[in-house]
């Protein structure tokens, strides 16, 4: 392959995401309670407070800044009240955080609410109310529904009032009470509505879920266009220094390396050679030198292994070889730790300005 370089580097990338939401389920507009969870800090517990998520299946914001959580035991009527605040968005979470027994399981996402009230693993009743006057009801089945101020209930397991004709299932240390459809099913009848899961609790940063129907397709038209492009080759190289200078030495110094990194770009799949030749000094020759180190994933030349500093050779002969590489370059290019040098000590010469060229030349595989 030619010497010749190529300073051109095209890089095209097309890109396409999709969203989908998630299937809808039978809605109302309404804040519903969406998970609970009561072994918050318990032995064998994924998280180390009990919580309650409400979940917005509406598709207006709620304003729950007079509103409160509530709870009862089993079969009790005292009630415990945690206020809440600010406003549930449509298709949004609002995740309460409640009592924890120890320091075992994980903490919860950012609660939107923080209460103290613990909730009990073998049964009891948590109610959403428009409002914060503890309630009164929860001695049967169906008291509580009856309240105009209750806006959800849920009692579970050994609860003695539920909506519909029977409580949730039980839960444990290790389970929560999860809603149907990620929220959004609501037939008021908790035994159907709620199934036991592993808890995953979610706050007002979470996804949003949409419990609406997808509108109908409109009437729509599409033609495909092909679309091509061709790549070009790209090799390139360029140096630190357009130009290196040792400054003032006498016969018999050995000067201090000079550093001439070099970066090499290449899209060629199977590599590239990194070489090196040098003319000789005027008016009389010097024993100039070369060391260096690889990049990631380039080989250095067998002459300047262990960080000798090799000959540079004067051409026609030869290049030296720096390195190689046997795939293409990083996308902003390889850097060869390259630095010029003497190979031994200057010799006695005359007095004066010395120069020469090095030449740098990188060969695709």
């Amino acid at each position: 392959m030619p010497r010749a370089l190529v300073p051109f580097l095209l890089a095209v990338a097309i890109a396409l995401g999709l969203l989908a939401a998630p299937a809808a389920q039978s809605a109302s507009p309404d804040l519903v309670i969406s998970q609970l969870f009561a072994g918050g800090g318990n032995s064998g517990a994924p998280y180390a407070n009990d919580f309650v998520e409400l979940f917005n299946r509406g598709s207006t914001s709620v304003d729950i800044s007079s509103w409160s959580l509530q709870y009862a035991s089993a079969g009790g009527t005292s009630w415990q009240a945690t206020a809440l605040s600010g406003a549930v968005q449509p298709g949004k979470y609002y995740l309460v955080q409640l009592f924890s027994a120890a320091a075992i399981g994980s903490s919860l996402p950012t609660p939107d609410a923080s209460g103290t009230t613990n909730l009990a693993v073998s049964g009891g009743k948590v109610a959403l109310v428009r409002g914060t006057s503890p309630l009164t009801c929860g001695a049967s089945a169906g008291s509580c529904s009856a309240d105009a101020s209750v806006a959800d209930l849920i009692g579970y397991g050994t609860a003695v009032d539920y909506e519909g004709g029977a409580a949730a299932p039980a839960i444990s240390n290790t389970l929560a009470e999860l809603r149907a459809g990620a929220g959004c099913t609501d037939t008021d009848d908790n035994s159907s509505d709620f199934s036991t899961a592993t808890p995953t609790p979610r706050n007002s940063a979470s996804q949003a879920a949409s419990c609406g129907s997808q509108p109908p397709p409109s009437e729509s038209a599409s033609q495909n266009a092909a679309v091509d492009i061709d790549i070009q080759s790209a090799l390139s190289i360029a140096l630190e220094r357009s130009s290196v200078s040792f400054g003032n030495h006498a016969a018999g110094e050995t000067p201090a390396s000079v550093s001439e990194h070099v970066t090499v770009v290449s899209n060629n799949d199977a590599g590239y050679a990194l070489s090196v030749h040098r003319s000789a000094f005027s008016p009389a020759d010097l024993p100039l030198g070369i060391s260096g180190s690889a990049p990631s994933g380039g080989q250095i030349g067998p002459a300047l292994a262990g960080g000798a500093i090799a000959p540079i050779p004067i051409a026609p002969a030869p290049d030296l070889l720096v390195g190689t590489k046997s795939s293409k370059s990083g996308a902003a290019g390889d850097v060869w730790a390259t630095s010029l040098g003497f190979a031994s000590p200057l010799p006695v010469v005359p007095a004066g300005h010395y120069t020469a060229t090095v030449t740098f030349t990188v060969i695709g595989q």
